[in-house]
């Protein structure tokens, strides 16, 4: 007997607003540039895509290979994206206990 397994797609999962915040919080947690490219190209599709595009003023093209987990996006990019999934970037003092 065979099982047949289809590919994960996080994106299908995220449905809602709190869900894809969960999802870039975990991200930007780890603090891993590439990590939090393919985060916020993973949020971007679950939103979709070209609405993030016209919203931010970029290319669907520009923003599937900036926000791949290959993408190196300039700050001004991810400041874009973020601007136009309606978040901002915040930050906050590292944990010294943990």
């Amino acid at each position: 007997m065979t099982i047949e397994t289809r590919p994960f797609d996080p994106a299908a999962y995220l449905d809602n607003p709190e869900a894809m915040l969960a999802y870039l919080d975990g991200a930007f947690a780890d603090g891993d540039a590439s990590e939090i490219a393919d985060a916020l190209g993973v949020v971007a599709r679950a939103h979709g895509m070209s609405q993030l595009a016209e919203d931010s003023g970029l290319t669907r093209q520009a923003l599937y290979k900036a926000l791949s987990g290959d993408g190196n996006p300039e700050f001004a990019t991810v400041l874009k994206v973020v601007r136009a999934l309606g978040l901002r970037l915040h930050p906050t003092p590292i944990d010294s206990a943990a």
